[in-house]
């Protein structure tokens, strides 16, 4: 885990190195707390693609606990009569 004081934003060129050399984030503090998050756009990305996929798996188990759900013979059934396949 990179940690880097409010003040080395300036050289972006070695912030950007950085990024790139943990394949994740780099922390900024300020006075000793943490302030700001840095990270390369492709570990962003990553990242909220499982944030994403994460909440429609939570979405999925929420529809299982409320009973919102079609058994497959069901399902496959319901697609052919709607298609008429």
């Amino acid at each position: 885990m990179q940690i880097i004081p409010m003040r080395d934003l300036k050289n972006t060129v070695e912030v950007e190195r950085r990024c790139a050399e943990e394949n994740g984030p780099v922390f900024v503090t300020k006075n000793g707390y943490g302030r700001l998050v840095v990270m390369d756009i492709d570990y962003y990305e990553k990242t909220m693609r499982k944030v994403y996929e994460a909440k429609i798996i939570l979405d999925g188990l929420e529809d299982v606990k409320a009973g919102n759900t079609v058994d497959g013979k069901s399902a496959v059934s319901n697609i052919r009569s709607k298609y008429g396949i």
